[in-house]
């Protein structure tokens, strides 16, 4: 039996300021911060390993990571005192809101079963959404953009949206919505899948925003993805709309 403990961390962030999720050569990243804080208060190296990557910019209002302890300590899940603890030596722009105990093997990555996102968009300016939301000046007209949303579902193979040169072993996921909604404040797209793709949602976003300005007809959806071919996509929106909402596990009652 292992002595190891394994914990999952539940966190969100604020991507402005920070090189995504993961940790890379001079830049400073979530990973890097986080992995200092849990370094210093439990006095070992710490290394998480997170639930996916997010881009230079991107928000997360959940996101889960998992890291071990050579030395079992079960008394660290739900303790509100270590939490208050460990978020005082995160800087604002991060928040853990729980620490769990898990199975050895439980894996924050490989385990989670789906992941949702949002983009959102404003018309008008507004200072309190400067880096949280892109501002457009026109309104795009939706009804063809859900049209050609609703497409999404009825394939896998989503390599037109992936950033070339990633190292993954396949370009399939499910997607299980893709819609986008009208709010008092703009326009939010939704949309969930097991799995995503380097820069898929960004570049999926964009693909839709040509077809409410009517560049492209719904219909054009179809070819775009048959053709697996990046560069017959729309560009990618700017990083600052985007936020990963919820991320689901077998084990966790949601």
């Amino acid at each position: 039996m292992s002595d190891k403990t394994r914990l999952f961390a539940e966190l969100s962030y604020n991507g402005t300021g920070f090189h995504g999720w993961q940790v890379q050569p001079n830049a400073i990243t979530v990973q890097e911060v986080l992995d200092k804080a849990l370094s210093t208060i439990l006095r070992e190296e710490i290394e998480t390993v997170g639930c996916g990557r997010t881009d230079t910019g991107v928000h997360a209002k959940q996101f889960y990571a998992h890291f071990d302890l050579s030395n079992p300590r079960p008394d660290l899940s739900g303790n509100p005192v270590f939490l208050s603890r460990l978020n005082s030596l995160l800087p604002p722009q991060i928040a853990v809101k729980q620490l769990l105990n898990m199975a050895p093997d439980a894996h924050a990555r490989f385990d989670a079963t789906l992941r949702s996102y949002e983009y959102h968009i404003h018309f008008q300016k507004d200072p309190f959404k400067q880096n949280l939301s892109w501002l457009l000046r026109d309104m795009p007209d939706i009804d063809p953009m859900n049209e050609a949303a609703a497409l999404l579902l009825h394939y896998t193979d989503f390599s037109c949206f992936s950033k070339s040169n990633t190292q993954v072993f396949t370009n399939n996921c499910k997607i299980s919505r893709a819609e986008w909604v009208n709010t008092r404040d703009g326009l939010v797209f939704h949309i969930s899948a097991d799995r995503f793709l380097r820069n898929m949602v960004r570049a999926i976003v964009g693909t839709l925003m040509m077809v409410g300005k009517g560049l492209l007809k719904p219909a054009d959806i179809h070819d775009i993805i048959e053709s697996k071919n990046r560069s017959n996509a729309g560009s990618s929106v700017p990083a600052c709309g985007l936020y990963l909402t919820e991320v689901k596990y077998p084990y966790f009652a949601q």
